[in-house]
């Protein structure tokens, strides 16, 4: 008998449901599958059929977004109100997807311009690139999915896809939804297996590419098990820092920090992790996000006035409480929060100046936790958020163009917003780390060309010039 995956409810961890994990043979008829699919061209699926299928997938998605809403919710643990923001960008992740079917394409190469390559013609067309496993991450159980596995058969290619094994019912859900709508047998696969058998599927030379979502360590790990010629997609955490000029409009830039910081328990690789402040104003600052976090209805992501739900395991609610403790011991100021709520919630928490050296300043927190760092010149903030070990997307706030321009030129990270928090994101943008935080290049139509590949064409007549 196989094993059984349980999944658990983030929140009072009641057991939602128990779901068969599969084997080495099941592994094995699914890559085989997918790769029979791929390897047979009369089986390909023209664009105008996935354009077909994605849009009636869509159109059922919009009749269940509450009970898409309440999965993601449940098992997730982010509040009922961003889960419910959450599958309307799932749902028009597809739509995005749609329309960028049309926008797959080629271009001509210049010919006849030396004398060798007189009489020719050529052009490139893009294919799909193969068998594409995805492996996703907990912390958007519906919409990473969308962005691992629709953009996966929108760019043509057969899909294997593991989700997160706390949240897989969201994309059990989406699954089922793409099957109704009329993907044929095979082209769409979700599996429920063990760390091992995900590493067999990694490094099965029939893969042809790597979606992956999770931390660096199981990330960069995949990657030297992959088989010559597979290419990848991978987003870890990131540390998000933000520059705070004194010249920063408070008003305006108070409520986007806070929910930067807060948003689903602070559980995103982009969250609002560590704010470094001029030291003119560092500490209305913190005292201000402090006020704010203090106000925040902190209990079950299922009601939908909560605003900070649980984190998705006990044991990460221990490790904030030993980091923040741990920066408290060493110098950090506790302006709020400091303490578990309950043995799945932990308070929202902003401290001032904590150690460089701490924990909590040298790595991703994944929790509910704003650090405030104050700074003599913004050349030192700089070199801070720069030494840190994770490059994904950053942020500075000012009202002077110059200063503006100058610390995007200089913040080590692939995205840089300006008088906007660090976790913005729309889904067609490119969106991906860099160093430790990742490789590749995520976002809806990036991530379509990634499951792509070029394919040349030269045509030689004495009719051409």
């Amino acid at each position: 008998m196989n094993d059984q995956l349980k999944v658990y409810a983030p929140f009072d961890r009641t057991l939602i449901g128990t779901l068969p994990m599969a084997d080495v043979d099941e592994l094995e008829q699914k890559i085989a599958t997918a790769h029979d699919l791929f390897q047979d061209r009369d089986q390909w699926i023209p664009a105008y059929k996935r354009i077909a299928i994605l849009e009636k997938a869509r159109a059922l998605m919009e009749d269940k977004i509450e009970d898409l809403t309440k999965i993601a919710a449940q098992e997730g643990g982010k509040p009922y109100q961003d889960s419910m923001v959450e599958v309307k960008r799932a749902i028009n992740g597809l739509k995005i997807a749609t329309e960028e079917i049309s926008h797959m394409k080629g271009g001509q190469i210049p010919m006849g311009i030396t004398e060798s390559s007189i009489n020719r013609l050529a052009f490139t067309i893009r294919e799909p690139i193969g068998v594409v496993a995805s492996l996703s991450a907990f912390n958007h159980p519906l919409n990473l999915i969308v962005h691992q596995v629709i953009t996966a058969f929108a760019a043509g290619c057969p899909v294997i896809v593991k989700p997160a094994s706390k949240t897989p019912y969201s994309c059990m859900a989406l699954v089922e939804i793409l099957k109704e709508a009329g993907v044929p047998e095979g082209w769409v696969q979700s599996i429920h297996c063990s760390n091992e058998l995900s590493e067999k599927l990694v490094g099965d030379p029939r893969i042809n590419f790597l979606s992956f979502i999770g931390s660096a360590k199981v990330g960069w790990s995949l990657k030297s098990k992959m088989a010559p010629g597979t290419r990848c997609a991978l987003e870890h955490g990131g540390a998000a820092p933000v520059i705070v000029e004194k010249d920063s409009p408070f008003e305006e830039m108070l409520p986007l920090l806070v929910k930067g910081g807060f948003y689903h328990a602070g559980q995103v690789c982009v969250s609002v992790q560590k704010v470094f402040a001029h030291n003119s104003i560092a500490e209305k600052l913190a005292n201000d996000i402090a006020a704010e976090a203090k106000k925040l209805k902190v209990g079950n992501p299922l009601s939908e006035d909560t605003e900070v739900g649980p984190l998705i395991e006990t044991e990460e609610v221990d490790r904030v409480d030993e980091w923040v403790k741990e920066a408290i011991s060493g110098g950090a100021k506790l302006l709020c929060g400091g303490k578990k709520i309950s043995d799945t919630c932990y308070e929202p928490t902003v401290l001032l100046n904590p150690s460089n050296e701490a924990k909590i300043s040298q790595q991703e927190v994944f929790g509910p936790v704003v650090c405030v760092y104050a700074y003599k010149e913004r050349e030192e903030a700089i070199a801070l958020a720069n030494s840190l070990e994770f490059h994904f997307q950053a942020a500075v706030f000012t009202k002077d163009l110059d200063i503006a321009l100058d610390t995007v030129q200089k913040l080590n990270a692939t995205a840089v917003m300006v008088n906007d928090h660090t976790a913005f994101r729309v889904d067609w943008m490119p969106f991906g780390g860099r160093d430790a935080s990742g490789e590749g290049m995520g976002g809806i139509p990036y991530s379509m060309h990634e499951m792509t590949r070029e394919k040349l064409m030269v045509f030689k007549s004495k009719y051409l010039p």
